[in-house]
């Protein structure tokens, strides 16, 4: 399916969510959530906090195919990994080889042509995209896709259904450890750090060198997550390619990454997505 069909089935289930928790909440008040009561799952995250509109199909369409681009060259890479490693886990060994995998930074020339590529993105912004940039990075990291998966549990055997949320977990874990490791290890400033007019809400000191961008943290766990339930639900994968393509537009239009930062962010996702669905055996 092409990232750029617009896929309502998402919104109806979050919707539903949504309009059920508001109904629940006025019928039951006394058993809202304190913040003593037991930790929110990502569903009722994203219940108490349904998504804006978001960004258009043509807006999210460059990222999108760019990410795209970035499935083969994993697939490629991964069935090395395979050749020599087998379907065995070994998440040390793995997460060394991955991030061998990941380019080096760009040139500085070519950087600076990115950063210039958000500074005129940001001034396109308006309320209503700083919103959806808003939700998306908040939900983009995990729970959008943790709810993903839950939609697909309910159709699967309960056993099932606790393996794969295992597995997905661990994916988006190690997505995120990679990238964290890599990103200090190359120290690249996000967008906002190299020109903090891009973003002063964040409040960068003079002379800060981070936080660093490269590779996306964001880009490695959409990829990751949407690598593992596409293989789970194939029929679904354009949708889980329009979310990602959503989430990582929001990281340009908010300056927190110029492009390298997401595709080389992309590639890791991927290679990690295909090493837990050969490891668990989907």
């Amino acid at each position: 399916m092409n990232v750029l069909r617009r896929i309502k089935w998402q919104y109806a289930i979050i919707a539903v969510l949504a309009v059920s928790a508001a109904a629940f909440g006025l019928l039951r008040p006394q058993l809202v959530p304190t913040a003593s009561s037991k930790k929110l799952s990502a569903t009722d995250r994203i219940k108490q906090n349904p998504p804006p509109p978001l960004f258009t199909d043509a807006e999210i369409a460059p990222i999108g195919k760019q990410a795209d681009a970035e499935r083969a060259k994993a697939d490629t890479l991964f069935a090395q990994w395979k050749k020599a490693h087998g379907t065995t886990r070994d998440d040390k060994a793995f997460a060394a080889w991955a991030a061998q995998q990941i380019p080096a930074p760009p040139a500085g020339a070519q950087r600076t042509a990115e950063l210039h590529q958000d500074q005129a993105l940001a001034k396109t912004r308006t309320a209503a995209g700083k919103k959806a940039a808003t939700w998306l990075e908040l939900e983009g990291k995990k729970d959008i896709w943790k709810l993903y998966l839950h939609d697909q549990r309910e159709l699967i055997p309960a056993a099932q259904g606790t393996a794969e949320k295992a597995e997905l977990k661990a994916a988006l874990k190690m997505a995120k450890t990679i990238s964290d490791q890599l990103a200090a290890k190359d120290k690249q400033p996000a967008p906002f750090v190299l020109d903090p007019t891009l973003r002063p809400d964040k409040h960068i000191k003079p002379g800060a060198k981070g936080p660093y961008s490269y590779p996306s943290r964001h880009a490695a766990r959409s990829a990751a997550a949407v690598t593992f339930l596409s293989a789970l639900s194939p029929h679904r994968a354009g949708d889980y390619e329009w979310m990602r393509a959503q989430v990582l537009y929001s990281r340009l239009y908010m300056a927190g990454h110029v492009t390298s930062d997401l595709t080389a962010g992309t590639l890791l996702g991927d290679l990690i997505g295909d090493y837990e669905l050969a490891i668990s055996g989907h």
